[in-house]
C-alpha cells in the first residue's frame, strides 16, 4: 500500500517526531511505500536520516489553505497514494477539502490534541492520543474514533543508547548536583507556564539543595526565559539554570538527567531512558509519575490542568522529595521504562496505524456522507472563528496571538 503522510511544518517538536518515526515504521515493519508531505523545517534532517522520501509543501498562512490544498492535489496526482494520513486538525482541513471530497481520496486523521476539536469531520477514521479522549469522541457520535498512543522508539531511546557524560561535562554539572532536564518548545501556548515554574522552583530550592536544570529548546519565549535564568543564577550566586538551545537529537540530555520534568512525548522519552519523571501542565499542575499515578496518566494523557493558581508550590514539593531522598530514583526509573515499553512502543503504534490505513484504503469514499460532514465542519469553522479572532488557523501567522485550537485549547503536547 502507498501512504502519503501529510504532516505539519517540520519544526522541532514531538508531533513531528511521531509523524516521521511512524512513517518509517510503516515502511520498515509493514512494507508500505511511504512519502512525507510537509512544509520544510529543521526536522527534514530526521526525514532524510530515516531514508524517507520528502515532498515540500508550502507554508500555510491560513487554514484551510488554498495554496497548500493545491500543492496537496498535485502531490496526490503525482504519487497516486492509496490513502492520505493527515496529522492534526489543520492538516485535516486541507486534506478533506483538497483531496478527500473532490478526488474521493481515502483519508485517515491523527489528532494529538488534548481536547477534541469539534471541527474534525465526524465520519473519518480518526485517532486520538489517549483513551479518555477516545471515549469522549465515541460518546459524541464519532464511531470511527481509535486510540493511537504517542509512539516512542524504545530502542533509540533507551538506557545506554548514548553516553551521558559528555553532556554533563559540557555544562559543568558536578557529581553532587542533581540534574533536572526539560525538553520543550519555548512557546507561551501550553508550555510557558511550566517552563517559568521550573526555573522558579530551582531558584527557590537551590539555596539549600545543589540543583541544576538544563532546559533544552528554543522559541519566542527564549529572551524572557533567559532573563529568568539569569536572575535565578544571580540570586543563587552560581549557575543553576542553563538554556542549551534546541537539539535535533536530545537523547544526551535525557540520558544525563537525574529527573526529567516535562509533558507528553518529552515525558515519555525521559521514561524510556529509565528516568523518574515529573509531569507538568497548566494552572499549577504537577505530579510525579509513579505506580500510583500511572493509570491516570495513561488514561488522561501525560499532562494536566490544576485547580489552583499558577504558582510553584506543588512543583517544589515534587522536586524536593527525590532531591532529599534519592534512593528510590532507580526503582522509579525502572518502572517508568517498563511502562513505556509495554504501552507506548513504536512497533505497537505502527501496527495499529497500518491496520487503520488499510481499512480506510479498502473502502470507497461515500460522497454524500463526506459532503454532509464537510458542511458541518465549515459551519463550525464559520461560527467559531467569529469568537476566536486570535486563532492562528484563521489569520496570517505573523499576526497570530494564539496557537491552532485557540488560547484555551490544550493541544499537541510534545
Amino acid at each position: 500500500m502507498k501512504i502519503l503522510v501529510f504532516a505539519e511544518q517540520l519544526e522541532v517538536g514531538g508531533t513531528q517526531v511521531n509523524a516521521i518515526e511512524l512513517a518509517a515504521a510503516l515502511r520498515d515493519r509493514h512494507g508500505h511505500d511511504v512519502v512525507v508531505f510537509a512544509s520544510p523545517g529543521p526536522m527534514v534532517n530526521l526525514v532524510h536520516q530515516k531514508g524517507l522520501r520528502f515532498l515540500p509543501a508550502p507554508v500555510a498562512r491560513v487554514n484551510p489553505s488554498p495554496t497548500r490544498m493545491h500543492a496537496l492535489r498535485d502531490a496526490v496526482r503525482q504519487e497516486r497514494p492509496d490513502v492520505v494520513h493527515a496529522w492534526d486538525w489543520w492538516q485535516c482541513l486541507d486534506a478533506y477539502f483538497g483531496v478527500h471530497l473532490p478526488m474521493r481520496m481515502p483519508l485517515v486523521v491523527s489528532d494529538m490534541c488534548m481536547e477534541m476539536m469539534r471541527l474534525l469531520p465526524k465520519a473519518l477514521p480518526t485517532t486520538f492520543g489517549f483513551p479518555e479522549l477516545v471515549d469522549r469522541a465515541r460518546a459524541a457520535g464519532r464511531r470511527r474514533a481509535e486510540l493511537l498512543l504517542p509512539p516512542v522508539d524504545v530502542h533509540w531511546n533507551a538506557p545506554g543508547a548514548v553516553d551521558p557524560q559528555p553532556f554533563r561535562e559540557r555544562y559543568s554539572v558536578g557529581p553532587r548536583e542533581m540534574l533536572l532536564v526539560t525538553v520543550s518548545r519555548f512557546t507561551e501556548w501550553l508550555k510557558g507556564e511550566s517552563l517559568r515554574r521550573t526555573i522558579d522552583a530551582v531558584r527557590a530550592l537551590g539555596r539549600r539543595i545543589p540543583l541544576r536544570v538544563l532546559i533544552v529548546g528554543d522559541g519566542h519565549l527564549r529572551p524572557e526565559l533567559q532573563q529568568l535564568a539569569d536572575a535565578a543564577n544571580a540570586e543563587l550566586a552560581r549557575t543553576a539554570v542553563t538554556l542549551t538551545g534546541a537539539l535535533l537529537d536530545p537523547r544526551q540530555a535525557y540520558a544525563a538527567a537525574d529527573v526529567v520534568v516535562g509533558m507528553g512525548g518529552s515525558a515519555l522519552r525521559g521514561m524510556a531512558f529509565g528516568k523518574p519523571v515529573i509531569v507538568v501542565g497548566e494552572r499549577g499542575f504537577s505530579a510525579a509519575f509513579t505506580p500510583q499515578t500511572a493509570h491516570s496518566f495513561y488514561y488522561k494523557g501525560f499532562y494536566g490542568v490544576g485547580d489552583g493558581p499558577s504558582d510553584t508550590a506543588r512543583l517544589i514539593d515534587h522536586i524536593k522529595g527525590p532531591a532529599q531522598h534519592p534512593p528510590p530514583l532507580p526503582a522509579l526509573g525502572t518502572f517508568s521504562r517498563q511502562f513505556v515499553v509495554k504501552h507506548f512502543a513504536l512497533e505497537a503504534g505502527s501496527d495499529a496505524l497500518s491496520a487503520l490505513c488499510q481499512a480506510a484504503a479498502s473502502e470507497a469514499v461515500n460522497l454524500r456522507v463526506a459532503a454532509v460532514d464537510g458542511v458541518r465542519t465549515m459551519a463550525i469553522w464559520m461560527r467559531e472563528r467569529r469568537f476566536m479572532p486570535g486563532l492562528k488557523a484563521f489569520i496570517p501567522d505573523g499576526e497570530a496571538a494564539s496557537p491552532p485550537g485557540g488560547a484555551s485549547a490544550q493541544s499537541s503536547i510534545s
